[in-house]
């Protein structure tokens, strides 16, 4: 892969990472209701699902799926209905200061691998996000080379870029949570992240491609 096409690719991939989504969303709020180190499980699984989702491209399976008009609507309202239920859940969830979560959050009391496949479910049912990679992804792709080397370089690279810009999110929702002591001002911060999730819910039901 050329420098200059890595650049571009590297350059679509910071906008979109950046750009906020369910994968932020679910780093904020892993990051509220835990802080920061724990919260990163939730981003080993965010970045667990964009491998898969890479070799899916690369494998010829995300076309197929997006071809497939039954199979990119269940992933849809599938992905929909997920986002819903965390910001239900988020909504309900009750106002706990952070100092109280730090003090109870053991490692054998706290589900690191629920928080990792919530992370991974975020992304593997963004169609959005699966779309992007079908669409994006070949374009850079030099077909007289190897593709195998050049798919993993992208998929290394959107990891990196969006490991940095979920650690910025996860780690501004925990310091948040730290500087919350008031239980309604908590209280109301749970329910506006939960209501960011349900939007993004039922912005993704509505999602045509």
């Amino acid at each position: 892969m050329e420098l200059t096409t890595w650049i571009a690719y590297f350059i679509a991939v910071v906008i979109v990472c950046v750009s906020p989504g369910p994968g932020a969303l679910s780093s904020m709020s892993a990051g509220m209701k835990y802080g920061f180190r724990v919260g990163m499980w939730n981003l080993l699984g965010l970045q667990i699902a964009i491998l898969i989702n890479v070799v899916m491209v690369w494998a010829g399976i995300g076309a197929l799926l997006v071809a497939s008009t039954t199979a990119f609507e269940v992933i849809k309202y599938g992905g929909a209905l997920y986002l819903i239920w965390l910001g239900i859940q988020k909504f309900r969830e009750p106002p706990v200061s952070f100092e109280e979560i730090a003090a109870r959050t053991k490692f054998e009391d706290t589900s690191r691998w629920g928080l990792v496949k919530q992370g991974m479910l975020v992304n593997l049912t963004n169609p959005k996000g699966i779309l992007f990679l079908v669409a994006v992804l070949p374009q850079f792709i030099n077909p007289a080379l190897p593709t195998a080397p050049q798919y993993a370089i992208m998929g290394v690279t959107m990891v990196v870029v969006d490991v940095i810009v979920m650690i910025g999110y996860t780690g501004l929702a925990s310091r948040v949570l730290r500087l919350l002591r008031d239980p309604n001002h908590i209280r109301w911060t749970n329910r506006g992240l939960g209501s960011l999730f349900v939007a993004a819910g039922g912005a993704l039901a509505l999602f045509k491609r």
